[in-house]
């Protein structure tokens, strides 16, 4: 982000957090020209430490929808892939160690460093450093509280109850501590939001734009909270499991809790601090560029809590990841057919292959996301580099194959399209599927030779207005959730749902996927709904091909048939992480997830 750029600041933070761990260490002299002292002593090396733990935050786009990688393997059919990669939306061929998410070292690491500001706050050991400026000293309580609040609601919503950890341990303490119930984890997360909201500012500028708000620690309070109230953490997951009170909450107030989830998204939409993205289209094409540009521009009103990239210094590499291979790109990250099939008709009908003429020309007529979030085949895209140019001037995706008829030969030849995995680009990248990711991608950068600057969006407004929608569902508020369900549909011009009681939920259920995919939401959605057995089935593509006519002419418009590229498993001990063994030998108060 804008503010992390201090580079001596962070080399020192960097040394300084490998000596903090041992006292013994402190009372040497470090490899920095700075002390312990130095730094608690100084508002600016206290802003760099700061620093440090946004910095330990994980990129949104990681994994959390699942992702298919170009180096597809045999091993995708382990069921620990089912559950750790494949989301349905996206896949990935990282295994079980190459898990992107985060996990609970890293995040235990990133809450020490939090607990370490904040019990040198406690022990008012910060007052000398902030004496003129008592201001900045609550804005940085708060954005601390706000990033223990963040990774301890990472580590919940993978594992359950964990052990609360408020303190900073050292090499000789007693290490073993028993994890908290799901409900105290819960009502801990929440009072460090409610810390942070009320120190936060309601705006950062300048160079702390991209620091968290008091609409960031309530609109981050409402995920909680829309979490806690969901499905996984409200009803029996695991049969004979000696300790449910880990895994959610054991009494049946659900409903209470839906309601607090709704209380709080209210709160952020009351604030009057956010709004949708240009949410009147003039038209469905309109509508289209908006929702290109929304994530790639700098800045929008729809922000809450946004990392910002300089790519002079820090990048988001998604265009080279992602991007096709038939522009040197990786092709590693590409969308499913199961995502690209829920992607409604412009009508706000269902798409499905089994109407003719949806499965004619499947990507006709669809709802305005599915042009601004998917490269599909024919899809026009930008100028491909010099070197392919000759190839294809005009910048259209090609996953699809030509069959041409040699006369030489006197046989059909079939011809690769560039995008493909026998493209005659790169033969060694692209997917499976036959669709490459366009949201989140700046088109006006070669990611082959650089990184882009667009911004990963964490929490925005869209979501907000999502969660409140589904409490209110879920409270038989129908009237209300429409409304605001409606307005997200408005903003992409597709037409207002109708639907009332199960077929309303169904349809928010789709809503969110659509709207929020690629953003890191569908891996717990697919968890807290307890939909995983159905929702995890089979990973699908498409085979596209511009068959030979008759008269030994290729046709113009291609055969599309759907696929399978992997089939999938689904086992009900997969909806908790395992705590991993290393974990389990040193605190042997650690009881294990059910299954594991």
């Amino acid at each position: 982000m804008n503010t992390i750029r201090n580079f001596h600041k962070l080399v020192f933070l960097l040394l300084f957090l490998l000596v903090s761990c041992q006292d013994d260490l402190l009372e040497t002299k470090p490899l920095s020209e700075f002390t312990e002292i130095d730094t608690w002593n100084d508002p600016a090396l206290i802003e760099a430490f700061i620093n440090s733990i946004y910095l330990s935050v994980d990129n949104s786009f990681n994994g959390g929808d699942g992702i298919l990688k170009g180096q597809f393997v045999d091993e995708m059919h382990d069921q620990w892939y089912s559950f750790f990669e494949f989301n349905n939306s996206l896949l990935t061929s990282d295994n079980l160690a190459g898990w992107n998410h985060e996990e609970w070292t890293k995040l235990y690491k990133s809450v020490r460093y939090c607990n370490l500001f904040l019990e040198k706050d406690a022990q008012q050991q910060l007052d000398a450093a902030f004496a003129a400026d008592k201001a900045l000293k609550d804005r940085m309580s708060g954005e601390v509280y706000f990033l223990r609040a963040y990774f301890y609601q990472q580590l919940v919503s993978l594992y359950g109850g964990v052990p609360i950890v408020t303190k900073v341990y050292g090499l000789s303490d007693d290490l073993e501590i028993k994890r908290s119930t799901y409900a105290e984890c819960i009502q801990f997360i929440v009072g460090d939001l409610d810390k942070a909201a009320s120190l936060l500012p309601m705006v950062q500028s300048g160079d702390d734009l991209g620091r968290v708000t008091k609409g960031a620690a309530l609109a981050l309070k409402a995920r909680v909270l829309l979490y806690a109230a969901s499905y996984l953490h409200n009803k029996p997951v695991a049969a004979g499991f000696t300790n449910p009170e880990l895994l959610g909450y054991v009494d049946g107030n659900q409903n209470a809790r839906w309601q607090a989830a709704k209380d709080a998204a209210k709160a952020v939409i009351d604030l009057g601090a956010y709004g949708l993205y240009k949410p009147l289209p003039s038209s469905k094409e309109d509508a289209i560029q908006n929702l290109t540009n929304m994530f790639i521009v700098k800045q929008t009103e729809e922000d809450i809590f946004v990392r910002f990239f300089r790519p002079e210094t820090r990048q988001n590499n998604l265009s080279q990841v992602a991007g096709p291979n038939g522009y040197h790109l990786y092709g590693e990250d590409t969308p499913s057919g199961e995502l690209v099939d829920d992607f409604e008709m412009a009508d706000g009908t269902r798409f499905s292959w089994t109407n003719p003429a949806h499965a004619a020309q499947p990507y006709l007529n669809r709802d305005p996301r599915f042009y601004a979030d998917i490269l599909y085949n024919g899809a026009t895209w930008k100028p491909r580099p010099p070197d392919v140019l000759p190839l294809e001037p005009e910048g259209v995706i090609q996953t699809g194959s030509w069959e041409k008829w040699d006369a030489a030969k006197g046989a059909v030849v079939i011809v690769p399209g560039l995008d493909t995995r026998n493209s005659p680009i790169e033969n060694f990248n692209a997917g499976y599927t036959g669709y490459y990711l366009r949201k989140l991608i700046d088109p006006a950068i070669d990611g082959q030779y650089s990184g882009q600057g667009v911004p990963l969006r964490y929490i925005r407004f869209g979501e907000v207005l999502l969660n409140y929608a589904e409490a209110c569902i879920e409270l038989n508020q129908d009237e209300e959730a429409r409304k605001y369900i409606n307005m997200i549909r408005k903003r992409a011009a597709m037409p207002a749902v109708t639907e009332s009681g199960a077929a309303l939920k169904a349809r928010y259920r789709n809503e969110r996927r659509i709207e929020l995919a690629i953003e890191d939401h569908r891996f717990y959605d697919v968890r807290r709904w307890l939909i995983a057995p159905e929702s995890y089935v089979a990973f699908t593509g498409v085979n596209i091909v511009y068959k030979l006519n008759p008269d030994k002419t290729t046709a113009t418009i291609p055969t599309i048939k759907p696929i399978v590229v992997q089939k999938s498993a689904w086992n009900d001990k997969a909806y908790f992480f395992p705590i991993m063994r290393d974990e389990i030998n040193k605190n042997k108060l650690l009881i294990q997830n059910p299954g594991y």
